[in-house]
This record gives structure tokens, C-alpha cells and sequence, in this order.
């Protein structure tokens, strides 16, 4: 049986497509270097003093964020792409935060999301595997003068294993446009969990491929196999909606446009 597809799903299958094969071209004859260091934020002055890439990263993670230093620069000058939705969203995340919010982002990127968000809260801990978005990330928190955000080159599986006395330590835990990219969603959905307060929430926006387009993954999975783009997983909003059931959360809000647009989720772990 041949899939169908809408229009914007076709676009966006054609532009990705097109973007992937001129990217792969740029990367076989420029491969950026991977940055060896990064600055962490102080989070009561701000200041920043560089330091050594973790050596935490596991190798799946120092890989993929290989990739995602060589598209760096340019998705962070990229417009957002959907800035009506993006505003939604941001002010339902706004309604589950308070000034007194201990909040984590993961795959956090060059940063623009907590940014915008580090006003709302008491601090804001973001990670990402890549170097290079960290670096863009710290430098605009310098430019703003943001102090209470803190970025650090890490990924959640890394991150959990080097602090496992963190558990119950976050009022809001951020996972904004990631889990689609990560190969162990479940087990990443529970370890959230688990880094919750009693009562915190798990605010995430996911593209949901099973439900709209498979063809987006079948294009991207050579480029993934070449080492030139991150793998994409495809599950359906269902089966991500019983991912957080199983791992214990209760869904308390949902905003979701179209079957080809992300699925954005506020859920929250029991009291």
C-alpha cells in the first residue's frame, strides 16, 4: 500500500530531504571541529570561566552530538517556524511555573527556550550533548544578562547516572522537541519521572511520526546511518501518551494542531 500524504506533510518532507543532501555534501568537505571546551554559568553572578567538554557524555551522546555542533550556527539563527504556537506554548508552560521553580531542560539547544522562560523561575539547569549549541547558548545569557540559567554539556542518560542523588529535586523538568530523537524514550520518560518533586510536571513537545508520516523517517535514515544526521524514532501520540502513563504521570493539559504537528504535553507526577 503506498502512503499518503497532505500537503505540509510532503513539504516538509521535500525540504528536509533537500536540506539532508546539502548538508551532507557541506559536511563531507567541511566537518567542523568538535569544540573542546564550554563555560559554565556561575548561577549567582553569572560569570563564566571555561572548562573541559565533560568527559560524562556517553558515546552514543559525544556522537550524536557531533552532529547536532555541525547544525549549531545555523539553527540558531533559524526563525522559529510557528511562532503563534510557540507563543501558546509558552505561556501554558508559564502557568505550571512559579518564581520559586527548581526546572530542568534537557536537549535544551542553543538556549532560547529557557531564556525566555529563566524570568518565571528560581533557576533553570539546561544540558545538551552538543558543544557548540551549549557555547551559542552561553553566550546569549551573557548578552542578556541572565544569571539564573545554567548551561551544561550533557544528556539526560549521562546526566541521571553521574547524579543519582538528584531524584525529587525538580519542580518542572522541560523536554521540548527531543524525545522523538532519543532511542530509549520509556526509559528516559521514567528517569524524569523519578527527578521530580512529588506534584512536579513534565512539560514536553514531541512530533509524533507514527501518526502522520513515516516517509520523514525512511528519508532521514540513511543520512542517520552516514553520521550526518540524528536518528529519528517514530511512534504514534498514543503510544506517548502510555509511555508517560506507565511511568506514573497524569496528563493535565494537551495542545496538539494537526497530526503532522508536535504533540505538547503538561503531565504530572502524583502528590
Amino acid at each position: 500500500m503506498i502512503p499518503k500524504f497532505n500537503k505540509s506533510s510532503s513539504i516538509l518532507i521535500g525540504s528536509t530531504a533537500l536540506f539532508l543532501v546539502s548538508a551532507a555534501a557541506a559536511f563531507k568537505f567541511k566537518r567542523l571541529p568538535v569544540s573542546t571546551t564550554r563555560s559554565k554559568i556561575n548561577m549567582t553572578t553569572g560569570s563564566s570561566s571555561p572548562t573541559t567538554t565533560s568527559p560524562s557524555l556517553t558515546k552514543a551522546e559525544q556522537k550524536t552530538g557531533k552532529i547536532w555542533d555541525f547544525f549549531a550556527d545555523g539553527y540558531s539563527k533559524s526563525p522559529i517556524k510557528d511562532e503563534d504556537s510557540y507563543q501558546k506554548k509558552l505561556a501554558i508552560t508559564r502557568e505550571f511555573l512559579t518564581p520559586q521553580s527548581n526546572t530542568l531542560e534537557f536537549g535544551c539547544g542553543t538556549g532560547g527556550t529557557a531564556l525566555l522562560h529563566a524570568p518565571f523561575v528560581k533557576n533553570i539547569l539546561a544540558i545538551d550533548i552538543s558543544p557548540r549549541m551549549i557555547e551559542i547558548a552561553q553566550e546569549k545569557a551573557k548578552a542578556a544578562k541572565v544569571d539564573n540559567v545554567q548551561f551544561e554539556c550533557a544528556g539526560i542518560d549521562s546526566f541521571q547516572r553521574e547524579r543519582v542523588k538528584i531524584q525529587e529535586s525538580f519542580d518542572a523538568i522541560l523536554g521540548m522537541s527531543i524525545l522523538h530523537l532519543l532511542p530509549n524514550k520509556d526509559e528516559v520518560i521514567q528517569e524524569v519521572f523519578q527527578n521530580l518533586k512529588p506534584g512536579g510536571y513534565f512539560i514536553s513537545s514531541t512530533m509524533c511520526l507514527g501518526d502522520s508520516s513515516m516517509m520523514l523517517v525512511w528519508v532521514i535514515a540513511p543520512f542517520s546511518w552516514l553520521g550526518i544526521a540524528p536518528t529519528i524514532n517514530s511512534f504514534s501520540k498514543q503510544e506517548l501518551l502510555k509511555s508517560m502513563e506507565n511511568a506514573g504521570f497524569h496528563i493535565e493539559r494537551e495542545f496538539h494542531l494537526a497530526k503532522d504537528k508536535p504533540v505538547f504535553l503538561v503531565a504530572k507526577k502524583p502528590s
